[in-house]
């Protein structure tokens, strides 16, 4: 809690620079994009509106495509996500964030607000920056 007992939400600790992809893209372009943004994880945009957003990580590429001998640029990203995934909002409070993440052993999640996307939040956003605050 801040001073006045105010809850952290997860919009006080979430990361705002994060990357998405087509799941047409392949792995390869995928691989590039990750290595440019000094990431681990994409989200994938939802195809339409009715559509769900997926996520792809490096550690799926591993499991799907280098552990199983698979060529990255014959590989399409939607052949290896992960959909649908697990989002929180941003006024959640970081407890319950916090409670979701160990319930679901989730590494991260997409914040979602109006359907959009708006940031990326993970168990160490919430421990290192959620108890900066309220330690300040």
């Amino acid at each position: 809690m801040i001073e006045n007992n105010t809850p952290i939400r997860v919009k006080d600790v979430m990361k705002t620079d994060f990357g998405t992809i087509d799941g047409i893209a392949t792995v390869a372009d995928a691989l590039k994009k990750m290595k440019l943004l000094k990431t681990a994880v994409l989200i994938v945009n939802k195809r339409n509106e009715n559509d769900e957003y997926g996520m792809v990580t490096s550690g799926d590429i591993a499991r799907h495509v280098l552990a199983r001998d698979r060529a990255p640029d014959r590989v399409n990203v939607y052949e290896i996500m992960n959909k649908p995934i697990i989002s929180v909002h941003p006024d959640m409070d970081i407890r319950y964030c916090s409670r979701l993440f160990a319930n679901y052993n989730l590494v991260r999640a997409p914040v979602i607000e109006n359907n959009q996307v708006i940031g990326m939040v993970s168990p160490n956003s919430l421990v290192l920056d959620g108890m900066y605050k309220t330690f300040q």
